[in-house]
């Protein structure tokens, strides 16, 4: 029993031992545990937490009121201002405007925001503290449509340096109003400008100003538009007076913008050439061919009427004249002007030839030959058709005083021989056949040509 017992006490003991030696050993892990979490949380800190209650206690947003401009009731605050042009969009001739995306940036100093620091480094933020601070209220004047990119989040910048001065900048796309001068249109420049105000502050509270001048406005090189040439951007600042609120300092952003004209050449300017080149070809069509003459004056006709139309589909409704509009009204006039000439030719050959029609009837009844013929010959005339005049010699012919282009020639029943015949019709009859061809057609070759060259000449030398 004592025995059995001792065995128990001993078991008992070894239970004991192995149980204590367990929990010292989770203590040890625990404690190792705790010393790596801590470990890691230095090491990893939350530092947005910390700085937040830096931040808050640095530029004490929470201690003054920032609806009042920095020195409220002071001097006027300086706010200098550059821009970056990131992209001309487009230019709209039609509604007159221009859309521009730049990143605009403003300057100035608000003690408000100063805070100690040792190693005179900046903070910076994004656009939730801009709400609770003051900024510039700069907006663009003449301005239709205006916005701040949010992709994906705003697109607004501030900085803040340790004694107090502000940087702000945003980016920006906004549609303003260009006046555009379509006079020489489309070999025009224009001028545009984008115009920066503060809305509430006058000069006395608040001075815009380019912060480097000239330099504070900059592009991208890669800028480029379909229809014009960018030759150059400047800046320029005045004052701009209002009666009812007083001055205000007013920012320019200037830029010149060439058009391209070999677009303008292709689609108007050829066509409406070419179409004016054919329609001198009907002063070389036989002017009894009416349907050909007449179809090729309307076509062209209506052709230069498209164009003009065309053209000014795309255009304001100007109330004075472009110098596109000239041109294309001065080659539909030379269109228009080669169908009147046509129906000047054809009604000129009607009334010739209804005195020849007379004429012809009057020597007929008064030659008095029996068996004598009246033939009528003119251009068309084929010689085989002479030759077949076999048997018929000249008998009489009109006087020289009264040449009609289409000759009456009286032809008497003969024996003479067929050569002898042949050499009378090529004698006498051929050189009295006139060719048929109007004399006014034979001026338009020359007329129509040389003044439609001049004309290029002096328009070309005056508006290029």
């Amino acid at each position: 029993m004592p025995y059995f017992t001792k065995l128990l006490l001993l078991i008992f003991c070894l239970v004991l031992l192995v149980e204590s030696r367990k929990h010292r050993r989770r203590r040890w892990t625990s404690h190792l545990d705790v010393q790596r979490a801590s470990h890691i949380f230095k090491k990893n800190r939350d530092l947005t937490k910390a700085w937040k209650g830096k931040t808050d206690q640095l530029l004490r947003v929470d201690e003054h009121d920032f609806t009042m401009r920095p020195a409220f009731g002071g001097p006027a605050i300086p706010v200098g201002v550059d821009v970056q042009v990131e992209s001309l969009d487009s230019i709209s001739e039609v509604d007159m405007d221009f859309t521009m995306t730049l990143y605009l940036r403003h300057y100035w100093k608000d003690e408000r925001l100063s805070f100690p620091s040792t190693n005179n480094k900046s903070m910076t933020f994004d656009g939730r503290l801009v709400k609770k601070i003051w900024v510039p209220d700069v907006f663009f004047v003449h301005s239709k449509r205006s916005f701040i990119h949010d992709t994906t989040t705003d697109n607004i910048m501030l900085r803040v340096f340790p004694d107090g001065h502000v940087l702000y900048s945003m980016r920006v796309t906004v549609t303003a109003m260009c006046n555009m001068d379509f006079s020489h249109f489309p070999l025009d420049s224009q001028t545009c400008s984008l115009e920066l105000e503060s809305y509430a502050y006058t000069d006395e509270d608040l001075m815009l100003y380019w912060k480097n001048g000239n330099e504070s406005l900059k592009t991208d090189e890669k800028i480029s538009l379909s229809q014009f040439l960018i030759q150059k951007f400047h800046t320029t600042s005045r004052l701009a007076f209002y009666s009812s609120t007083g001055w205000y300092n007013r920012l320019y952003i200037n830029f010149t913008l060439r058009r391209h004209i070999f677009f303008f050449l292709l689609q108007t300017y050829f066509p409406a050439t070419l179409m004016v080149m054919l329609s001198w070809v009907s002063f070389w069509i036989d002017r009894r061919a009416v349907p050909a003459r007449v179809s090729l004056g309307i076509t062209t006709v209506l052709t230069m009427s498209t164009i003009i139309t065309g053209v000014n589909a795309s255009m304001p409704r100007v109330s004075y004249i472009k110098a596109v509009d000239i041109y294309l009204w001065v080659s539909f006039v030379f269109v228009f002007l080669s169908v009147l000439e046509y129906a000047a030719v054809n009604y000129l050959t009607t009334v010739q030839e209804r005195k020849e029609r007379k004429l012809r009837e009057r020597f007929s009844c008064s030659c008095g030959i029996p068996h004598s013929k009246t033939m009528m010959l003119d251009g068309n005339y084929s010689e085989s058709d002479a030759n077949s005049l076999a048997g018929y010699t000249r008998n009489q012919m009109v006087p020289e005083e009264e040449k009609p282009e289409k000759m009456v020639v009286h032809l008497a029943i003969s024996n003479e021989s067929n050569s002898s015949r042949k050499r009378g019709l090529k004698g006498h009859v051929g050189l009295r056949i006139i060719q048929n061809t109007h004399a006014i057609d034979k001026y338009s070759r020359l007329i129509f040509p040389g003044t439609y060259i001049f004309f290029n000449l002096i328009y070309w030398s005056v508006f290029s």
